[in-house]
């Protein structure tokens, strides 16, 4: 069966952010997200699932363990298990995007406080 926003599973989040559940199991997770201007996620981690974060529209800032990344339609960066991040949209526009965890991140979110720096040795 074809999958779209327009027939997934539809939440909301945060502050007027939709979400649409295009793939959702245990081992796999696609969402399809919009971030109206001047939202952001709480800045967290995931012990278990690594995400890969994809722009389809806008403009977004995905800060990842201190560092912030500009990303633009079609681009796009993986964050490991373990590290910190935060989706924020300080663009004037809205922004599009899809978020694909592997595992799927139900009960894997920890909140992550800004003087918290995880590193990859």
């Amino acid at each position: 069966m074809k999958i779209s926003k327009q027939n997934a599973q539809h939440y909301i989040w945060g502050d007027q952010c939709d979400g649409w559940h295009l793939v959702q199991n245990k081992e796999l997770s696609v969402i399809h997200e919009r971030m109206p201007p001047g939202t952001s996620e709480v800045r967290h981690y995931h012990v278990h699932s690594q995400q890969f974060f994809f722009v389809l529209s806008g403009e977004a800032e995905l800060e990842v363990n201190g560092e912030p990344a500009r990303l633009h339609a079609h681009e796009g960066v993986e964050v490991p298990p373990g590290i910190p991040h935060q989706m924020k949209n300080t663009s004037d526009a809205d922004v599009e995007f899809l978020v694909i965890s592997h595992p799927q991140t139900r009960g894997d979110r920890i909140a992550a406080d800004l003087t918290r720096q995880t590193t990859e040795s």
